[in-house]
């Protein structure tokens, strides 16, 4: 199970760095793609960028030791990712925000549950009495 929390750390990183550093070299060309328009002001944009690179490059610990990282993957795959699939579904249906950003809710709910559930199979057994 070690090599699969491993797997899921390296796929949750790639995905946050890509995502973040489209943020940061193309939020207008990325809100196109999306049919809305770009962000005012682009500081915004360009600080959730940043922090999604960051989140990405803190993977590398996890995918090279999981087992001593379980709590960067239980922060940021369950609780993040699960978090923000839920944001963006909930933005859709109170907002209308647009049918297109759901990509974001079922990217981030799939990793959020494959995360979870490597988690909870891979934990240790309980000590016997």
């Amino acid at each position: 199970m070690t090599r699969t929390l491993s797997l899921i750390a390296a796929v949750s990183g790639l995905y946050d760095v890509v995502i973040g550093a489209g943020l940061l070299l193309a939020p207008v060309t990325i809100a196109g793609w999306f049919g809305v328009a770009p962000p005012v002001p682009l500081l915004f944009v360009n600080v959730a960028g940043w922090l999604l690179v960051a989140v990405g490059i803190g993977y590398w610990q996890p995918y090279r030791r999981p087992d001593a990282h379980r709590a960067y993957l239980w922060v940021m795959g369950p609780l993040l990712k699960g978090g923000g699939a839920v944001i963006f579904a909930i933005d859709h249906v109170a907002r209308q925000s647009p049918a297109a950003f759901l990509l974001f809710a079922v990217t981030d709910a799939a990793l959020a549950l494959v995360t979870l559930w490597a988690l909870v199979a891979s934990r240790a057994p309980a000590p016997s009495r």
